[in-house]
């Protein structure tokens, strides 16, 4: 058991915290990825067209998101009462499972209407599971940091998101080079779903070995936070976050299909671009949560989200010009990502810091998770939606412009010491 004077976890604790958020990510990415292949597979309805299709698959893939908020408030309550640990291990379970099953899915051409209902089905189950790991697994990170480094050790949670989505998109990657593009579409896009079984079998054997922070038996024994106040916190963590999510989502996990219908890219040339996007997205996460240890959470998120909204218009005119350089359009596709990281570096430690302990786990994954149904979950719907309608290719960069502003905005009340001042029980 920990004590007050338990030693700082290894990075072995940190990986075992943060390894469902992995596979939480690798699943969504996957399913972004391949969003046109599953939209012919399961949403190709009869007299509708390919675009109907993959609008239909985004809006799977929104409900989805809509379900975590519910998932957030179900384990986090579980969690907030009976302990990180527990609820971690379940939530990974479960999570595992309704993966793994989308595997096994029968396509519309074998079941008809049964094929999407219940792969949606199965979408919006793994959405509501995967509510309950963000919130469990940044409060126990945070909670276990010694003094000082609440930064470096949530940036970790984010890490595990640019691993899972570069992880989603290398097995994608490889399938695509391997096999033909009529076996992918048969039954190859299945593959990257069937191994979140064995990936949720190694995650598991990591999360037995976690033990609670001191920080948890303390909060049981102080009173509830009023009601009032931790709903302010978590719009306000809304706020904060939603340039996160919209900019994330854009730049990381909705590129590949906007570049093939707006652009006409190939397969392979968005999905070489979206790896690009995620890596810098990866390099940049641990330093800014680090630096956000030293300088403050205010100032570096701040700075990274006034770079989306300077950058966004000259970054899509730059990948839309012909004669631009294919390193060129990397090296921007890089940056862009990078940028994202400098937001998600310091972000959990923030939303850690805004709750005290007797509510973190919900409080932190709500608001996370109700950023994320809004301002991911629905970014390829609205903006595939409103490019069909008004026929913009601008419309993502319109998209994450407004939603740092808002977010700028409220990152600026933001106090310049809140990382330097100890966690609330």
């Amino acid at each position: 058991m920990h004590n007050a004077t338990a030693p700082v976890p290894d990075k072995k604790m940190l990986i075992a915290a943060s390894t469902g958020n992995f596979i939480e990510w690798y699943e969504f990415a996957v399913y972004g990825f391949l969003a046109t292949i599953i939209a012919k597979n399961f949403f190709q309805l009869e007299g509708e067209s390919e675009l109907t299709g993959l609008i239909l698959t985004y809006a799977a893939f929104a409900l989805a998101f809509f379900c975590r908020p519910i998932g957030a408030m179900i384990f986090g309550r579980i969690g907030d009462r009976i302990g990180r640990k527990p609820t971690l291990i379940a939530v990974l379970l479960l999570m595992t499972s309704a993966t793994f099953l989308i595997g096994l899915m029968p396509t519309y051409a074998v079941a008809g209407v049964a094929a999407p209902l219940l792969l949606t089905l199965l979408r919006m189950l793994q959405g509501l599971f995967a509510g309950g790991e963000f919130g469990g697994a940044v409060a126990l990170m945070t909670e276990l940091a010694p003094p000082g480094k609440r930064g470096r050790y949530g940036a970790w949670q984010s890490f595990t998101v640019a691993l899972g989505l570069l992880a989603g998109a290398a097995t994608v990657a490889v399938l695509a080079a391997v096999l033909t593009s009529d076996q992918l579409t048969r039954w190859g896009w299945r593959v990257p779903f069937l191994l979140a079984l064995p990936l949720g079998v190694v995650a598991l054997w990591l999360r037995t070995q976690l033990e609670e922070p001191p920080a948890f038996a303390a909060a049981q024994h102080t009173l509830p936070a009023p009601l009032p106040v931790v709903v302010k916190a978590i719009v306000l963590g809304i706020g904060r976050m939603m340039g996160w999510s919209a900019a994330g989502y854009t730049f990381l996990v909705i590129m590949p299909s906007w570049l093939q219908t707006s652009l006409h890219a190939s397969f392979q040339q968005a999905l070489a671009a979206t790896v690009l996007g995620n890596l810098g997205f990866a390099l940049t996460i641990l330093p800014s949560g680090r630096l956000s240890d030293r300088f403050g959470r205010r100032r570096i998120m701040l700075l990274a989200m006034v770079t989306v909204i300077v950058f966004s218009f000259p970054l899509l005119a730059l990948l839309q010009q012909p004669t631009t350089s294919v390193w060129l359009k990397a090296l921007a596709v890089m940056m862009a990502g990078g940028v994202v990281g400098i937001i998600a570096g310091p972000g959990p430690a923030m939303l850690a810091e805004m709750f005290p302990g007797r509510v973190r786990y919900t409080g932190l994954g709500l608001a996370y998770s109700l950023s994320n149904a809004v301002f991911s979950g629905c970014a390829g719907l609205i903006i595939t939606g409103l490019i069909a309608r008004t026929g913009n290719v601008f419309i993502p960069a319109w998209y994450v412009t407004l939603t740092c502003i808002i977010s700028a905005i409220a990152i600026m009340t933001l106090r310049a010491d809140d990382h330097l001042k100890p966690l609330e029980t």
